[in-house]
């Protein structure tokens, strides 16, 4: 691990002062920076602890009402906690799920909301530097297109970049269309809706998010979303716990009279960011709620997966994962 300076900020604005400068980064939990760090994947020569803004704002670490009925997750807010939150629970199960299904108890009680939204990927190619990734580095190439392939994305690669988004909360959070709280170096705030918030590969694999240097999220606000009562977060795994999805769906249903009148649905384990699917929402909405209604939509959501090799078993794993969704929340 290289030199660095720490800084423990006690306020959004000495954080955001501290965190403007050249290769800083923030420090929550940990849970990924500091292994990056030891792997020497990342570098960083200043790093800015953020937990001390919750003294001076508590509201960054708990779950707050908005009046409209959603929830506000404050990004310090620790992924336990949010997880066992009644209110999460109650109106959006599949985001108290995802989280249970996440990691360990133990990094659970460290990790916070907008550090999980912001890991990177578990790819072996990116966390090995003996290995080119132009994730890691710009131009150097992707090893892993003629690599092993099991655990790679099927949908939205490029011929620079296959590695999968590893996060499960960022899943229910695309189905769900939350909203990002974003505070830049300048102190002004912006919201980011969540499905835009995360990019594809493309030429730049190694741009992940639209955040600019020194950003730093705050808060996820949930929307007032009735029907997301019935939903469901499932994950498809090689063991039972502390293991990153093959597949997993996020779904909610308004199913009234046996007809789907409202749907949101995105994968994970599949994509090269969390994976909304329009399309199979499309198929959905006005049909009957039936395995073959969600068999359509399950083709639909998949049809533009390109697997490479060893990863060519996810195209029907995600199938049957999202039927197998579909079926349990609509019964």
């Amino acid at each position: 691990m290289n030199a660095f300076d720490y800084v423990a900020a006690s306020d959004v604005g000495s954080a955001l002062r501290s965190g403007s400068a050249a290769r800083s980064r923030y420090l929550a939990g940990g849970t990924t920076l500091l292994d990056l760090m030891k792997l020497g994947v990342e570098q960083p020569t200043v790093v800015v602890d953020v937990n001390g803004l919750a003294t001076a704002d508590p509201s960054l670490a708990r779950v707050v009402e908005l009046p409209d009925g959603g929830l506000r997750l404050g990004g310090l807010a620790r992924m336990s906690d949010v997880a066992w939150d009644p209110r999460v629970r109650d109106r959006y199960p599949f985001v108290s799920q995802s989280l249970l299904l996440a990691a360990s108890g133990q990094l659970r009680n460290m990790a916070t909301m907008g550090g999980n939204v912001l890991q990177r990927t578990r790819c072996p190619y990116f966390r090995d530097t003996a290995t080119p990734c132009n994730k890691r580095e710009p131009g150097t190439g992707c090893s892993a297109l003629h690599g092993i392939t099991r655990t790679h994305a099927i949908l939205g690669t490029s011929e620079h970049c296959i590695a999968t988004h590893p996060s499960d909360l960022a899943v229910a959070l695309a189905a769900l269309d939350a909203t990002l709280r974003v505070r830049g170096t300048s102190g002004s705030e912006r919201t980011i809706q969540f499905t835009h918030f995360h990019l594809l590969p493309d030429a730049h694999p190694d741009r992940e998010t639209v955040l600019e240097h020194g950003d730093l999220i705050t808060a996820i606000d949930l929307p007032a979303l009735p029907f997301a009562r019935h939903s469901l977060y499932l994950k498809v795994r090689d063991r039972a716990s502390y293991a990153f999805a093959l597949a997993s769906a996020a779904v909610a249903l308004d199913v009234q009279g046996g007809m789907v009148r409202d749907s949101r649905i995105a994968l994970g384990g599949v994509g090269t960011r969390p994976w909304r699917s329009p399309e199979a929402e499309r198929v959905l909405v006005g049909q009957p709620a039936t395995h073959a209604t969600f068999e359509s939509a399950a083709n639909a959501a998949l049809a533009g997966a390109q697997p490479r090799g060893q990863n060519a078993f996810k195209v029907e794993l995600a199938k049957r994962t999202l039927v197998r969704t579909l079926t349990e929340v609509a019964a």
